[in-house]
């Protein structure tokens, strides 16, 4: 994987607080340089016409603007930047709306900071990244599914017959965090028992 000697970063968040905690993070990475921070549309715009920027990390909730139109519109007038989503929404439609407007990577807030580093490294390279379980174009589930992508993702799982364990060592998620996921699965779809999750995640997964 060829990187550039040093990828140029903009950030554009509307919490300071998020925006810190990120740049500590990342001017810790010997190739990475923060060049800007923004926490609204127009200092994005402003900052990607006033310096050289590689990638950047996008939040799409910025206030009264979007970040999904945002990445659209500053790719428009820059396409040679990247765009990575860096959000807490794992809903298959902002996926699919990030990778219409040209995003190139889509990595959940709660994930560690080593896969955002992965992330930047993949896409700077040209290779596109998105956290585990959030490619739509890999879902194997209807359009309709009141669950999340990871939701869907682990109930595939629990088609093939993965224990927890295995589950969260694929996805990089603890025990836990994939027993809480089950949970939330039968509830939204109003199933009880243990066999009957199975029975359904069979009738829906295209294996």
């Amino acid at each position: 994987m060829k990187l550039p000697s040093k990828i140029k970063l903009l950030l554009v968040d509307d919490h300071p607080l998020v925006r810190d905690g990120l740049k500590a993070r990342l001017e810790s990475i010997e190739h990475f340089e923060v060049v800007g921070e923004a926490g609204n549309q127009e200092d994005a715009l402003q900052l990607a016409l006033s310096m050289p920027i590689d990638l950047i990390l996008m939040d799409i909730n910025l206030g009264r603007s979007s970040g999904i139109q945002l990445t659209a519109e500053l790719l428009k007038q820059h396409p040679q930047i990247s765009v990575v989503i860096l959000s807490m929404h794992d809903r298959a439609e902002y996926v699919t709306q990030a990778i219409e407007a040209g995003a190139k990577g889509y990595v959940l807030k709660d994930a560690p900071a080593e896969e955002i580093i992965k992330a930047i490294n993949s896409v700077a390279a040209g290779v596109s990244y998105f956290s585990s379980g959030l490619k739509p174009e890999e879902s194997s589930f209807k359009s309709s599914s009141p669950l999340t992508m990871r939701e869907q993702c682990i109930l595939e799982s629990i088609a093939t017959g993965k224990s927890n364990k295995h589950i969260a060592r694929e996805l990089d998620l603890s025990v836990r965090t994939v027993e809480t996921h089950r949970l939330n699965i039968k509830r939204k779809l109003n199933i009880d028992g243990q066999a009957d999750l199975i029975r359904y995640a069979l009738s829906q997964v295209r294996l």
